[in-house]
């Protein structure tokens, strides 16, 4: 740490404490664009299956901004050039890089705006706050973005090995319980240097890689990509579904607020860009919003709202089976068919409409370690050059976890059973 800065320090269960520099960057972490990631969980509707999954974006945000400054300390003491600006503005980029998340993290992003990405609402928020606080933002947004000479700098933010990923590894590990996921953070750090204006690893450090990207897979199996979290987003997804649909039809719902009714109703698009309403009604919004409003529709006249309501709310889930393939129409048919005759032996509406909010047919997509052209690199301690990890390491499994894993899925009524086209079912 500079001796001449002031810092303010926060307690953190994973990285111990965290010494946040006053001035530009603690009023950052101050200000309510920040502050609102402490209503939005980081996990998103994973709480549902790992009860210590109760932590927020703002969290991983002050989490980050710690193994930030643990991490350009490191390079500024192996000689590597970092100015005052350039430290000040990757630790904005840091901070500042998950506040264009919605309510539940990624399960409401494509919901609630159409033809929207989280990262262009991050880049317009960054833009707002450039202009709140004089410009002071404008290095950093260009190292968020980028478009500024340092490459590496860049690279500590979003990369195959950044610094997001080493917090949330290890932050959502520790909170899951999952012990699996448990990441050499600190060891990481230590090895990182600059290399021709990139960042790599020293040699001693590539068990520790091998290690993250293990773990990274091992998450997105356990965590990330869990049955009974899959089976919520589905639901989640349909009340919002319903919730439109019903409003199609001239139905008159209750709002947890005013921003949340704009969404509704308006259904606004980013096609065209983030307009400034837009901007002022999203900062507005986060989890409760999403609970209240579910809270109003449970009691909503509509039979299959109510229904899907009451089972969000009593964790009522849908089960999930895996299938080994993806499955043809005719199966999907069998399947919906199968549905409609269970919704009516349940008193609830069993038309095609209905029968979309009750199963679903989906996969899922993870990559561990995608080295082609944003790979991590190894030095070569014997010649002083860089070399991609997955040709640098010892062991050929990863080789094999830069494939892709896909897994085909079904989302459906508990009291039917699919196992029977299956030939993987995980309970």
């Amino acid at each position: 740490m500079d001796k001449s800065t002031q810092y303010k320090i926060f307690t953190d269960p994973v990285h111990g404490f965290i010494g946040v520099p006053k001035g530009t960057v603690l009023n950052l972490l101050d200000h309510p664009y920040i502050q609102r990631l402490r209503r939005i969980r980081q996990l998103g509707l994973s709480y549902f299956v790992f009860p210590g999954a109760e932590h927020s974006r703002f969290s991983h945000a002050l989490g980050a901004l710690g193994l930030m400054i643990k991490v350009l300390n490191n390079l500024k003491e192996k000689d590597t050039t970092i100015s005052r600006e350039e430290y000040e503005s990757t630790l904005i980029a840091i901070l500042l890089h998950d506040i264009g998340h919605g309510p539940y993290s990624h399960t409401l992003e494509h919901t609630l705006i159409c033809d929207f990405q989280h990262e262009m609402m991050t880049t317009a928020l960054m833009h707002k706050l450039n202009d709140e606080f004089g410009g002071k933002l404008s290095t950093a947004i260009s190292i968020f973005t980028g478009t500024y000479p340092k490459t590496f700098l860049h690279q500590l933010i979003s990369s195959q090995l950044d610094i997001d990923r080493l917090d949330y590894l290890k932050r959502d590990s520790i909170h899951t319980g999952v012990s699996e996921g448990s990441v050499g953070v600190d060891r990481i750090i230590k090895t990182m240097r600059v290399h021709q204006g990139n960042i790599v690893i020293d040699s001693k450090g590539i068990y520790a890689v091998e290690n993250y990207i293990t773990a990274r897979r091992l998450m997105y199996m356990q965590v990330y990509l869990h049955k009974t979290a899959l089976s919520a987003d589905k639901l989640l997804r349909a009340i919002f579904r319903r919730v439109r649909k019903l409003l199609d039809d001239g139905a008159e719902l209750y709002f947890s607020s005013p921003a949340m009714e704009y969404f509704m109703v308006r259904r606004p698009s980013a096609a065209k860009g983030i307009s400034n309403e837009l901007i002022r009604n999203f900062v507005m919004i986060d989890d409760s919003d999403v609970q209240l409003c579910i809270k109003y529709w449970y009691y909503h006249e509509d039979p299959i709202l109510s229904d899907l309501c009451r089972r969000f709310l009593n964790r009522q889930f849908f089960r999930t089976t895996f299938f080994q393939e993806k499955p043809e129409e005719e199966l999907i048919k069998k399947h919906r068919e199968q549905t409609a005759k269970q919704l009516k032996q349940m008193g609830l509406p069993h038309d095609e409409e209905a029968v979309s909010y009750y199963v679903f047919h989906d996969y899922s997509y993870s990559e561990a370690y995608k080295y082609q052209n944003d790979g991590i690199w190894i030095m070569d301690k014997y010649n002083d050059t860089a070399v991609e990890f997955s040709r640098a390491a010892d062991t050929r499994n990863i080789i094999a976890m830069t494939e892709p894993v896909v897994k085909h899925y079904g989302v459906h009524l508990k009291e039917l059973d699919f196992r029977k086209d299956s030939t993987i079912t995980i309970r």
